[in-house]
């Protein structure tokens, strides 16, 4: 669970910022434009490390957040390499004692993509009072469906299911 959470959280980083800079589409998918490349690419030579970087400078994370990811990462390199080794007890890993790290960093970027982004562009939301302790991001949700469908609980999932089969019915 921990290093699906983590390639979730990575390419929620990596998604979101290069959405941010989408200007199109082609027969390919999404076509971002040059400032993608101006404004993020060029800080760094991975998309990942690039991505934190816009982040950290657009104050969605401080210096103490990438500190966090760092330690994460080097946990899920354990876990992805010496996973036999953990589950066995021959290794020693923070990995169950980081997974709340991982997630409050998943949901902080989150929460500030939503507050700052999506809901400042929705004229929906003119006017209103938003409690960003209720919001909760979509890569938040899906882990959510994850771990109780690994948990044996289907009722988020069916909820999910439900409600995406009733709103294209109302479309």
């Amino acid at each position: 669970m921990f290093i699906t959470t983590f390639e979730i959280l990575k390419d929620s980083i990596v998604d979101d910022v290069r959405g941010f800079y989408t200007n199109g589409f082609d027969e390919h998918g999404p076509t971002v434009g040059a400032e993608y490349h101006s404004k993020v690419l060029s800080n760094n030579k991975s998309p990942l490390y690039a991505s934190l970087q816009w982040l950290r400078a657009n104050d969605a994370i401080d210096d103490e957040d990438l500190i966090i990811f760092e330690k994460i990462k080097s946990t899920r390199n354990q876990l992805a390499h010496q996973l036999f080794a953990v589950v066995t007890g021959q290794v020693e890993s923070a990995h169950e004692t980081q997974f709340t790290d991982l997630v409050g960093l998943l949901r902080k970027i989150g929460v500030w993509w939503v507050a700052n982004v999506e809901i400042p562009t929705n004229p929906d939301f003119d006017g209103q009072e938003i409690d960003e302790a209720g919001i909760v991001p979509g890569a938040v949700l899906s882990l959510q469906m994850l771990i109780e469908v690994a948990s044996g609980s289907t009722e988020l999932l069916e909820h999910w299911r439900n409600e995406r089969v009733k709103r294209r019915a109302d479309a």
